[in-house]
């Protein structure tokens, strides 16, 4: 039975449901616990924003809170993957991942290939992301290009409450590690979430708008920008396809491909820096597999090449938004084939 909770409860409760039923799952980060298990129990916060409030009450001493040494924490979740438990680390913000990069893309990632497909890695490593919570610039970043780049590791940023449920349990159950993203703007974002454990497996997109005008990719917060254009454009007869990528590695190209061979039109759509981004390397794969089928220049919507601004004005011009979507899908529309 569904009914609604946010992003943030999905989360807890995937956590919750996964513990209850493998006792290999352990979970550390910064402040996790804070304080539960003392005489504040009642005031434990569970980690900066509260998603992991109320599980030690129930599982004890499987979560664990850590020193603030992101290497030392990352490294160790990462080891205890290596013998048999499956962790699930917090790194508070993904902005963070730059004292503990070595530990992920320089082992987690590379355990299976240099071991000759012998080794296993269970590791969730959650982190926040994105701009819009007035964190300043590093505090706020979109940083889901670096670790796709990276061979062996796989990349979930989801954009609703009941994705981020059935992920979240699929890549705690994966034997590689998982960088698992979650927008701190989308905590709160309601959405029907069934009470009975679910996963939803990794590389399948989702369309979450049909459309025969043009095709609109994108992930994460971008996902209800793009679809608030499409609402706005479907006033003027304008059908867009909105795709949700939900995983970026694995990758579903097939359901891009599918969705720009009928309607010859792309705007890729990513709240990261441009170059080298999610919107680059799909714009550039469909160039390569699909260039026949276009009937338009393909349009990026993306943040500028710039820190992101404290100021909240600068912050809000920063972000891509639905005005700057559909301005996208106009021009890709003007500059092609009718």
């Amino acid at each position: 039975m569904a009914r609604k909770i946010s992003m943030k409860q999905a989360i807890n409760e995937a956590l919750d449901q996964e513990m209850a039923r493998d006792p290999s799952v352990i979970v550390m980060g910064e402040d996790i616990v804070g304080g539960a298990g003392g005489e504040g129990e009642r005031d434990a916060w569970g980690g900066v924003l509260g998603v992991t409030k109320g599980l030690y009450a129930k599982h004890g001493d499987r979560l664990m809170d850590t020193p603030l040494s992101e290497s030392a924490y990352i490294g160790a979740a990462i080891g205890a993957a290596c013998c048999g438990m499956r962790p699930v680390a917090e790194l508070m913000f993904v902005d963070f991942m730059g004292v503990c990069f070595d530990q992920i893309f320089n082992q987690a990632a590379k355990f299976r290939y240099m071991f000759g497909g012998k080794a296993e890695t269970p590791v969730v490593i959650r982190a926040m992301c994105g701009a819009g919570f007035r964190a300043a610039a590093q505090h706020s970043q979109m940083l889901t290009p670096l670790f796709t780049h990276i061979p062996g590791l796989k990349v979930v940023c989801p954009s609703t409450p009941y994705d981020t449920k059935g992920l979240l349990i699929q890549s705690i159950r994966d034997n590689d590690p998982v960088i698992f993203l979650e927008h701190k703007n989308l905590y709160g974002f309601e959405g029907e979430v069934p009470e009975a454990s679910y996963a939803i497996p990794f590389g399948e997109a989702n369309v979450v708008r049909e459309g025969r005008t043009a095709t609109v990719v994108t992930y994460g917060l971008m996902v209800h920008r793009a679809l608030d254009a499409a609402a706005t454009m479907a006033k003027e007869g304008v059908e867009l396809e909105v795709i949700d990528l939900r995983t970026l590695s694995p990758l579903d190209l097939d359901t891009v491909l599918e969705s720009v061979e009928k309607t010859g039109r792309l705007v890729c759509v990513d709240e990261a820096n441009p170059r080298c981004s999610i919107a680059c390397d799909i714009s550039a794969q469909v160039v390569q597999q699909a260039f026949k089928a276009l009937k338009g220049p393909i349009e990026m919507v993306t943040a500028p090449h710039t820190p992101v601004p404290f100021s909240p004005v600068l912050e809000d011009l920063y972000i891509p938004s639905a005005a700057q979507i559909a301005a996208a899908v106009k021009r890709t529309m003007a500059g092609g084939k009718q």
